[in-house]
């Protein structure tokens, strides 16, 4: 899931209720910025977390 940094513990939180696992967290390289938008909201996604 691809989130912005004020939904980053939300998206944690999701991740470890449906797999019941520690996610991988990866901070996007500012080249993906541009057209990467949170999936919780429309703002600039700073994470991966997950797969």
């Amino acid at each position: 899931m691809k989130c912005c940094l004020e939904h980053v513990e939300l998206a944690i939180d999701m991740y470890v209720d449906e797999k019941e696992e520690a996610p991988i967290i990866n901070k996007i390289e500012h080249t993906h910025t541009l057209s990467t938008k949170c999936e919780l909201c429309e703002n600039p996604a700073e994470y991966i977390v997950g797969e």
